[in-house]
């Protein structure tokens, strides 16, 4: 586990998106700067604040927890990998935000949404994109192709480190099976992930034997047993949140 600040710790995560160009401002190689040298200073503050998917949810965490700055590595820890301060966010509080924000984009499609607000997910990154993000719907086939590999990238997944080769790892970790019918998690397998890039690491050393965490196609940081045990929980009840939902949508809906 590492030790690294709130900032940090959002830099290491929000990195491999922003790289992609998926959210954030353009400044990916600034972000991949900040997150290896651990610097914390008002400019990746703003960089921060600058990630309209996850910016509010890190609000809605302090706000709920009565802690003022939503970079607090608590509840930056909490959002992308989830703890106890998850508990403490009320079903309202989460059901206001997600109305101001998504209602009018999500048109027709807001009624299934705020189908998920009874259900208390914790808001923790899976709930974004599990929930809000359009790809469950589009799951199609046996093997749901593009939807389901976005769907995997995309969600925060554990992993345990077989080996360090250079600049990438070799890790095995539980990925994404979609049957047609229900999204589940498959058993472990090997895949290859980025420790740094140019010299530039977010995870910091990383060894063989360690439990990480991986976002897209980086490992983002060494996992606690505890942390690691947070993910599974939340993970676990994504997955059934999104069963529950499959089975009772028509054949072909999309969901927000």
């Amino acid at each position: 586990m590492s030790t690294a600040s709130g900032p940090t710790l959002f830099a290491r995560f929000a990195y491999p998106p922003n790289a992609l160009g998926y959210c954030g401002r353009d400044e990916h190689r600034t972000l991949l700067e900040y997150a290896a040298a651990e610097v914390v200073d008002p400019d990746l503050r703003a960089l921060a604040r600058g990630f309209e998917g996850a910016w509010p949810y890190l609000e809605m965490i302090a706000h709920a927890n009565a802690i003022a700055d939503p970079l607090d590595r608590r509840v930056v820890e909490a959002y992308w990998i989830g703890n106890d301060l998850l508990e403490h966010v009320p079903m309202a509080l989460l059901g206001a935000s997600l109305e101001t924000r998504f209602r009018d984009p999500a048109g027709r499609d807001w009624a299934r949404l705020a189908e998920t607000i009874p259900l208390a997910p914790p808001v923790q990154h899976g709930f974004h994109v599990f929930a809000v993000y359009p790809w469950v719907g589009l799951l199609r086939g046996l093997d749901g192709g593009e939807p389901l590999r976005v769907l995997d990238r995309c969600r925060i997944r554990w992993g345990r480190v077989h080996t360090v080769l250079d600049d990438r790892a070799v890790v095995r970790a539980r990925l994404l099976r979609w049957d047609g019918r229900h999204l589940t998690l498959g058993p472990a397998e090997v895949e290859t992930a980025f420790v740094s890039r140019d010299g530039y690491g977010l995870a910091g050393p990383v060894e063989a034997g360690d439990a990480v965490a991986l976002h897209w196609d980086w490992v983002c940081d060494r996992l606690s047993r505890a942390q690691l045990t947070s993910l599974r929980a939340a993970t676990s009840v994504h997955l059934d949140m999104v069963n529950r939902r499959l089975a009772t949508s028509p054949p072909g809906a999309v969901l927000a």
